[in-house]
């Protein structure tokens, strides 16, 4: 038995600027069932903020209706939010003088939890998201990476039901957003945690989610499991290489050549036909390399092929 958590039916957002009408959430329908991890993806101003906002009820739509676990976001906020739990990329929820300990014992008090609950809770956190260490540290002194997991501790003190998180891997390195996508699918997998994550990185989706909506200007434009999405969406990678001298552009099914000049090549691979490592060992042979990156398409293409489908 499946049991719809997060459900929208025609939600519109629009605001006043300038003098003129911006549709920022335009009829937008979808349900989301408990344990599902949902991407929700778009690019910037496609209205995910605005979405999510709407979701945890710190906004109100202009139309239309939501429910989250059964109530009305913007009605009954004070009782969602001891539900859920929310992180926003670029808003702390800690105090960063403070170490995250005492910051999640002010939390725990506002969810008026029972201290030795929240301490255990605490505990428990710390050895989850390997942590532990980093609870006693001032948050000020924290990288960005250590940071996000103590924001993530915040986020799940209280046990909510589902977690919505915007924007946060952005400005992590390449490994903090690794590690941190790791911990949203075992949160999921081991507590059944629903997650509702709305990015503009494509690796998100791939490495986290079982679903994708997409949106733009507003609306949905796109509702897939990501399985199908890889098939045929984000099949596109896009490899740089810098050679220590001149080499010629490959000709290569699959492969196509972005840019040529001499020494540096950049291609776009279709891994449906052929996958990254076959190309590479196409390319590189004995030559002498430089540098190598291999890279997802920006969002923004992936969009615009949706659009041409």
């Amino acid at each position: 038995m499946t049991e719809t958590v997060i459900a929208t039916r025609s939600l519109s957002k629009s605001f006043a600027a300038r003098g003129r009408t911006v549709e920022a959430v335009r009829d937008i329908s979808f349900e989301v069932e408990r344990g599902e991890r949902l991407a929700y993806i778009g690019p910037n101003g496609a209205g995910k903020s605005t979405s999510i906002k709407i979701l945890t009820g710190i906004l109100h739509p202009t139309s239309g209706d939501a429910s989250v676990l059964g109530l009305v976001p913007w009605r009954d906020r004070r009782r969602l939010t001891m539900r859920i739990g929310t992180l926003f990329g670029q808003r702390s929820q800690l105090w960063f003088e403070l170490t995250p300990r005492q910051s999640f014992r002010m939390l725990a008090a506002v969810y008026r939890m029972d201290a030795d609950i929240a301490a255990r809770r605490v505990a428990e956190l710390g050895e989850l998201l390997d942590a532990t260490e980093l609870f006693d540290v001032p948050a000020r002194t924290h990288s960005l990476g250590q940071r996000m997991r103590c924001e993530l501790a915040a986020c799940l003190l209280h046990g909510p039901e589902i977690v919505f998180l915007d924007e946060p891997t952005i400005g992590l390195d390449l490994l903090a957003k690794q590690r941190f996508r790791e911990l949203l699918v075992h949160l999921n997998e081991s507590a059944g945690i629903t997650i509702f994550l709305t990015s503009h990185d494509v690796a998100d989706i791939e490495h986290v989610a079982r679903r994708a909506i997409v949106i733009n200007h507003g609306a949905v434009i796109h509702d897939a499991d990501v399985a199908s999405m890889r098939r045929t969406l984000l099949s596109r990678k896009l490899i740089e290489v810098t050679f220590a001298d001149e080499v010629p552009a490959p000709m290569l099914s699959g492969v196509d050549v972005i840019a040529h000049t001499g020494t540096t090549l950049e291609l776009a691979v279709d891994t449906a036909v052929r996958s990254v490592r076959d190309v590479l060992d196409d390319v590189l042979g004995e030559r002498r390399v430089i540098d190598i990156t291999v890279l997802d398409p920006p969002l923004e293409a992936v969009i615009a092929e949706i659009y041409q489908s």
